[in-house]
């Protein structure tokens, strides 16, 4: 198998990535999550123009047709730029939901929205107490009405149009569009510690429009573990750079005269960062060619997030040790990546939960023997 961008993914990831770190330096991303949205509508304009909005999208909904290759690939210069924009709650994911289970007049109206960069939406989905898997839906739908409380809806705060999973009166989950500013609808917008942006959102007998028919439930799955794979690619850009960032910090500042990198002990360390960066490299790898072949297995998703946790919180304990007092600082890049880790580490389970979610298969696994 050939692990190389081809040359349109190649151009694809070089055209994001000039557009990215051209914006924002430590300073620019302070003051631009300091605003009440927490990212930039110009650079927002900039990827509509260049097609990204639209990338997983097909033509015929006004996308570009991409396929989970080139998502991470641009996810990846997202983790490495820690660019805010929120790309992957806002549109992939939601986006991804109508365009399975909307009508033509629908898929036409939002997806040509969310690719132009005129639309925002938002996935309302866990509830108070969730843990993932979040499968205790408790917000309740009669058809054309829902009612209940999402109480993590990531950058719910700014979205026009929500997607919201609500049981029906038949027990099974449906999907539902209700618009923001809908009589019923309340929300109250709060800030992570990743310096993005959330909400609590409360149906209260809000006007909802089904899309599609049966039990949604396998295709929330199916989304959700195309969200995994992608956040593991964030997770590469940022752990990418905070390991360019410690090397090139062991390499200037200076102890006792010479530079920190003549010291063994700690080029080892960064050694093994780089070790936890390839391990999460090739699981994460291996999730996008099983999305790229179709198969959307869940478990190859928990693998990729299992390892992407444990090296996050290796490479950022240890970026944030090797560069001393100043990597907990504000001002100094590091903390902002260590924080954004921590955050994707704890996004759609952690590492004990995919762990577990491994563990229960163990069973139906085959024994290999040798003769």
């Amino acid at each position: 198998m050939d692990f190389e961008l081809s040359d349109e993914q190649a151009m694809l990831r070089d055209t994001v990535r000039e557009v990215l770190t051209r914006t924002y330096d430590v300073e620019t991303l302070r003051r631009v999550t300091d605003t009440d949205r927490g990212w930039s509508d110009d650079v927002w304009k900039a990827l509509a123009e260049i097609g990204i909005l639209g990338l997983v999208f097909t033509e015929e909904d006004g996308g570009v047709g991409g396929g989970p290759e080139e998502l991470t690939a641009v996810l990846t210069e997202f983790g490495a730029a820690l660019a805010p924009e929120p790309f992957l709650d806002s549109v992939v994911v939601p986006g991804l939901l109508v365009a399975r289970t909307a009508d033509e007049q629908v898929r036409a109206e939002v997806l040509g929205g969310l690719a132009a960069g005129e639309r925002l939406l938002a996935f309302a989905h866990q509830e108070k107490h969730d843990r993932w898997p979040a499968a205790a839906v408790a917000v309740s739908a009669d058809g054309s009405s829902i009612s209940g409380t999402k109480s993590l809806v990531p950058h719910g705060d700014c979205a026009d149009t929500f997607v919201v999973s609500a049981r029906d009166a038949d027990g099974t989950v449906g999907l539902y569009l209700v618009a923001a500013d809908a009589d019923g609808v309340t929300r109250t917008g709060y800030r992570t510690h990743d310096r993005r942006r959330g909400a609590q959102v409360v149906f209260d007998g809000a006007a909802a429009q089904r899309l599609g028919s049966g039990d949604a439930t396998p295709l929330i799955t199916e989304i959700e573990t195309l969200a995994q794979v992608g956040l593991c690619a964030e997770a590469l850009g940022a752990m990418s750079r905070s390991l360019e960032m410690t090397t090139e910090y062991l390499r200037s500042r200076k102890q006792f005269g010479v530079p920190l990198a003549t010291f063994q002990a700690l080029t080892h360390r960064a050694a093994d960062m780089y070790v936890q960066l390839e391990l999460a490299r090739s699981l994460t790898l291996f999730g996008t060619a099983a999305l790229s072949e179709g198969r959307t297995d869940p478990l190859i998703a928990s693998r990729a997030k299992l390892q992407t946790c444990r090296s996050a919180r290796w490479i950022g304990q240890e970026a944030i040790q090797m560069h001393g007092g100043i990597g907990m600082t504000a001002e100094y890049p590091i903390a902002h990546y260590v924080s954004r880790l921590t955050a994707i580490s704890h996004t759609l389970g952690d590492a004990d939960a995919h762990l577990d979610a491994i563990t229960a298969q163990v069973q139906d696994w085959e024994m290999v023997t040798v003769e």
